[in-house]
């Protein structure tokens, strides 16, 4: 019998856990000079990211270079009892982020809000990610919900530890797929699945 989703979140988060905070900087370095060298993340003037929490793959050197680029950058509020996801501009995060909802650092809500439309790179985390796009996230479908409704326009770039890949994720059919997987020793690029309407027989 295959591993239950919960069951396999829980048993590769634990895994990151593990990591010490040298490893946890160490890779997650190398997995931002991954996604720095993507032509489109190059290309990009508005990236959505989440902010490292916890054993996450760090992205505040990630947000402080994006700004020093002058690209826009936000970031989410999440909004709880909607389900949703707010993106909030940001130009210094020691200014701009406090800690939100279950500690994770969030945007002040005083900020620029952003047109999800605008947004040209999703940055997403996760909790276990395969090499076909498939991602677990913790839970709350927050980000899910977000790709699908407020901006399937945008490039998708999960990133990761290699402990956090695994074979195949279990997944269901509200789970949204990825462009792209960036971890500390590979870069590996999704052609996502469509599904097209049966033609009708002649």
């Amino acid at each position: 019998m295959s591993e239950t989703r919960k069951a396999l979140r829980s048993r590769i988060l634990a895994a990151r856990d593990q990591l010490s905070p040298n490893e946890r900087q160490q890779k997650s370095r190398a997995i931002t000079e991954r996604l720095l060298a993507l032509p489109e993340f190059a290309g990009a003037d508005s990236v959505f990211t989440y902010v490292s929490f916890r054993s996450e793959v760090e992205t505040l050197p990630l947000i402080t270079h994006c700004l020093k680029k002058g690209v826009s950058v936000s970031v989410p509020l999440t909004l709880v009892k909607e389900h949703r996801l707010l993106p909030y501009a940001i130009t210094d995060p020691s200014r701009d982020l406090v800690p939100g909802y279950c500690g994770i650092t969030e945007p002040l809500q005083t900020l620029p809000l952003v047109d999800p439309a605008s947004i040209k790179i999703v940055v997403t985390p996760g909790s276990v990610f395969d090499a076909g796009g498939g991602r677990l996230g913790y839970g709350g479908g927050f980000y899910d919900r977000f790709l699908q409704s407020a901006a399937p326009q945008a490039l998708r770039i999960g990133l990761a530890f290699d402990l956090q890949v695994v074979a195949a994720v279990p997944l269901e059919s509200h789970d949204q797929q990825l462009d792209y997987l960036i971890t500390e020793t590979c870069t590996i690029h999704i052609v996502r699945k469509t599904v097209c309407a049966e033609k009708p027989r002649s």
